[in-house]
């Protein structure tokens, strides 16, 4: 399995009182699989990508991705295992504004280490590349459109080659042809043998997951 999670319940204090995100959620994620998370607003949808991710801690329960228990893991150890095992996609894409794309993709490279300096101009082109937007490499995103931006973001989120990519509603801000090219390109990804989990509100994108989780009131419905 890339990812288990045992019991996992995750609590927010709010002025209103406390607040279950998650309630006892268990799951199987195997290596390979596109799935997808769908559910209403509020259901619990990105905060259990955030704790898939790294990003969060549950209240109670047990979180395993890519062999670790990350809740082993101190704050610096994780994000150290997080930037090289898993790569996040955002929905407003948090591309540097002031780095080009191409230096946004070598961006997680410089921080983790994991791609000798020599290669790591090289392999963003590559990356760019493989996502359609080489020919953007010199650009700021201000100057690029939602649907390059997200296609940069992605490009960054496969910077340390991570065996797993998480991405929270990332065709949100898209059209729906735009959509429709950002999803078969995430096909093409676990074709090549990644792992993904999308959390998105668009049903009808998601023909290519292998498998469709719906969340209701913080359970698997």
């Amino acid at each position: 399995m890339m990812i288990t999670l045992r019991g996992v319940t995750k609590t927010f204090a709010t002025p209103a009182g406390s607040f279950a995100a998650l309630r006892g959620i268990d799951l199987d994620i195997k290596d390979g699989e596109f799935v997808a998370v769908v559910g209403k607003s509020g259901s619990g949808k990105s905060t259990l990508l955030n704790m898939i991710a790294g990003l969060d801690r549950p209240s109670t329960g047990i979180v395993s991705v890519a062999g670790t228990p990350l809740g082993e893991l101190g704050h610096d150890r994780l994000a150290g295992w997080r930037g090289k095992n898993v790569g996040v996609v955002f929905q407003f894409f948090q591309l540097l504004p002031t780095l080009t794309a191409l230096e946004n993709v070598m961006l997680p490279m410089d921080f983790s280490g994991a791609v000798p300096a020599g290669r790591r101009e090289a392999r963003a082109h590559e990356l760019l590349q493989r996502v359609g937007v080489s020919d953007q490499a010199a650009k700021l995103p201000a100057t690029l459109s939602g649907g390059q931006q997200q296609r940069v973001a992605i490009a960054r989120a496969l910077a340390n080659d991570p065996p797993l990519l998480v991405a929270d509603e990332p065709t949100g801000n898209l059209d729906s042809q735009t959509s429709a090219e950002i999803f078969a390109l995430f096909g093409g990804l676990v074709a090549d043998g990644k792992t993904l989990v999308v959390v998105t509100h668009e049903r009808d994108t998601v023909s290519g997951a292998s498998r469709t989780l719906t969340l209701a009131d913080g359970c698997v419905a």
